[in-house]
């Protein structure tokens, strides 16, 4: 098992399912939607709209109107402006939009993105010395800037002015800068908080639009603004769910010559409108690659080029960097998880490792990996003489920011978010920061080990459910990310057919059955030696849908998340009973399995007479059920057998006395006609059975 614990979401308030239906969803729509706790119709419109009434006033931004000004200064003025921004993958993508438009209305404009290993993340005095000596008098960071408060007095020291957007946490001091637009501002009362640094830049952009032609800024940048937006992972739902909605149409007619490139190079052909995977796993980590490599540029000349043999150039520079970024990051990799392995306690409550030399640009990727293989917040940090730069990466919720804070005097600076944070510390204080991590980690887990969890949103009752139809229908939900999840799915007890490693061993490929329906199945990063299958056996997987293209034929492709071992018939239908007597509602396929038949109680009456033909009759209990179960061949099961005996207990039919595991079987030949579907467990079964 991959993941400690399966949460199965509860299927929602019963009868919401049938009314999502009938208002024109289909099933699996209408299942995750009950799962993630959306009980009416209304609810389920409002999440599922993306049309542009869900964005907000741009001048909503505490400090917009101050930007403006300043800026719209400059452009009257002819003044010098740097557009600042950052070496990720949101940061380009806002460096990109603001430099393009600000050039659209005959700025001049200078885009300037630090490098990762000499200058580090954001404002640096040294880069504001050069912008100066450039001539630039104004100053407009994106995706950075909220907390150079010392750079920003450098600048103002100059003669230089600063527009600071940005949306990571902010610190109880803002920089003193002319305008500091950022949706995280305590005093900011604009609705939305969770903008990516690259929206905040497109806010800026239609703040500087009049309102008619708003809606040409929206179409010309809001692919930047989608890419940006998930691949800095930020909440998918209300404004940003609208943005990143029309930024993939968008995308798919993208007129940029490097995009085409790199979308080609990620195989997502042209006028396909990309899902939030495609950029999640294909552009992101290309465009990204360049920041990691210290050759940012590359990826802004690839977004800013009207040159299409120059974008193809670049594309296949991005992707060329991406693999040297992939072998470096895997070389690091083994090399912590090897030590993680042999010392154990390096890895309890938290991982903090420090290394000569670590590439700067991929110890955050690192750190995500251990993380998620060690079920713990992990700090990687890479050591050059007496000082550190590090990333970090969070696990079960643990909140990065607040922690870095809580440490600040160890720290040489800090920022990012609640997930995901940089830090430059010390030689010398990382003993201590170790220290303080693992208290404040050991704190906020209760002295009790992390559990990796896996979010399941529902069951799959019945495999006639996965047709290519339903599974494509699932598309109504998109755009998925943080906040709106792809959805994952259960089913119970599927036979494996066969399987194959694939990929140079990495990964896994299946046939599986359920059903009497045959379904092929894919689980990346995992091979058979790792997750030792056979075939013939019988598993419980959770996976998400997707639709495999090949040779022009789709298919329905289960991409597995996790899989194990399925109970046996006998232990499933046991866990079931007691669920049931618990009072717990089934799924609509576990109540098949429990339901027994009017037949079933028949044969189970006959055994019964049988056994209880001399008097009462006495029995471990398993070995009465087993005994009974087997009375009655090919109809009656071991948890319809279980039913049987407490629905008879109930209605008067027999007396069952357990005591050490004991049972003691009375019959009772009562007198008037007994109505076994008035049980209470028959009737809960028949409900669990029909409730959608």
């Amino acid at each position: 098992m991959k993941y400690d614990r399966w949460n199965l979401r509860p299927p929602g308030k019963p009868g919401v399912r049938t009314e999502l239906e009938r208002a024109g969803l289909p099933p699996l729509c209408a299942a995750v939607l009950c799962a993630r706790g959306v009980d009416t119709t209304q609810q389920a419109s409002a999440f599922l709209a993306h049309g542009p009434n869900l964005l907000h006033d741009p001048f909503l931004l505490q400090d917009m109107d101050k930007a403006v000004e300043r800026i719209s200064l400059a452009l009257r003025e002819g003044e010098n402006i740097a557009v600042y921004g950052d070496y990720d993958v949101d940061g380009i993508t806002s460096t990109c939009l603001l430099t393009q438009f600000l050039r659209s209305q005959g700025g001049q404009v200078v885009s300037y993105i630090p490098d990762r290993t000499e200058e580090g993340y954001g404002l640096n005095n040294q880069a504001v010395d050069t912008l100066h000596a450039q001539g630039v008098t104004l100053i407009v960071t994106v995706d950075c800037g909220i907390t150079a408060t010392h750079e920003v007095e450098h600048a103002r020291a100059l003669g230089v002015d600063v527009v600071i957007t940005d949306h990571h946490q902010c610190k109880e001091t803002l920089p003193q800068a002319l305008a500091v637009v950022d949706p995280r501002r305590p005093d900011c009362p604009y609705p939305f908080p969770d903008l990516a640094g690259v929206g905040v830049a497109l806010k800026l952009a239609l703040a500087l639009t009049p309102p008619s032609q708003r809606s040409q800024v929206l179409d010309q940048y809001g692919e930047l603004a989608a890419i940006g937006t998930v691949a800095d992972v930020m909440l998918l739902q209300g404004e940003n769910r609208a943005l990143v909605h029309l930024g993939l149409e968008r995308l798919a007619k993208t007129t940029r010559p490097g995009l085409q490139a790199l979308l080609r190079e990620a195989g997502c052909p042209l006028g396909e409108v990309p899902s939030t995977v495609t950029v999640s796993y294909g552009l992101a980590p290309r465009i990204n690659a360049a920041g990691r490599m210290e050759q940012a540029g590359v990826a802004l000349e690839l977004l800013l080029t009207s040159d299409p043999q120059r974008g193809h150039q670049l594309a296949q520079e991005l992707c060329q960097l991406n693999r040297l970024r992939q072998a470096i990051e895997l070389e690091i990799f083994q090399h912590c998880d090897q030590l993680l392995c042999h010392t154990p306690t390096l890895s309890a409550p938290v991982i903090v490792l420090a290394g000569e030399g670590w590439h700067q640009g991929v110890i955050g990727i690192v750190a995500s990996r251990l993380a998620e293989k060690y079920a713990c917040p992990a700090f990687m940090i890479s050591l050059d003489g007496d000082k550190g730069k590090g990333s970090c990466r969070s696990f079960g919720g643990f909140n990065l920011f607040a922690a870095l804070e809580q440490c600040a005097p160890l720290l040489e600076g800090y920022g990012g978010h609640e997930l995901a944070a940089g830090f430059s510390i010390r030689r010398d204080n990382i003993p201590a920061f170790r220290a303080a991590l693992a208290q404040l980690v050991a704190d906020y887990a209760g002295h009790q080990p992390m559990e990796s969890t896996l979010e399941v949103d529902c069951e799959i009752p019945h495999c006639s459910l996965l047709s290519t139809q339903d599974v494509e229908s699932l598309s109504l939900l998109e755009p998925f990310g943080s906040g709106n999840p792809k959805p994952v799915f259960l089913l119970r007890s599927v036979c494996v057919l066969s399987h194959t490693d694939v990929g140079g061993g990495r990964h896994l490929k299946l046939k599986l059955r359920r059903d009497g329906v045959v379904m092929d199945a894919i689980f990346f990063s995992v091979n058979s030696a790792s997750c030792a299958i056979e075939n013939g056996q019988r598993l419980d997987i959770v996976f998400s849908l997707q639709i495999n293209h090949f040779r022009g034929n789709r298919t329905v492709q289960l991409q597995l998340c996790d899989l194990r071992p399925a109970p046996t018939r006998s232990q499933l239908e046991q866990s079931l009973f007691h669920r049931l007597r618990a009072g717990e509602a089934l799924s609509p396929w576990e109540a098949s399995l429990m339901l027994p038949q009017r037949r079933d109680f028949a044969q189970l009456w006959r055994y019964l007479q049988q056994l209880c033909a001399t008097g009462p009759a006495q029995a471990p209990v398993d070995q009465l059920v087993r005994q009974a179960t087997r009375s009655a061949p090919g109809y009656c099961s071991y948890g319809k057998t279980l039913v049987c005996l407490h629905v008879m207990d109930e209605r008067g039919l027999i007396q069952v006395a357990v005591d050490q595991r004991q049972a003691t079987v009375r019959l009772c030949h009562p007198q008037e006609k007994v109505d076994l579907e008035q049980a209470q467990l028959i009737r809960q079964l028949r409900h669990d059975l029909t409730n959608s």
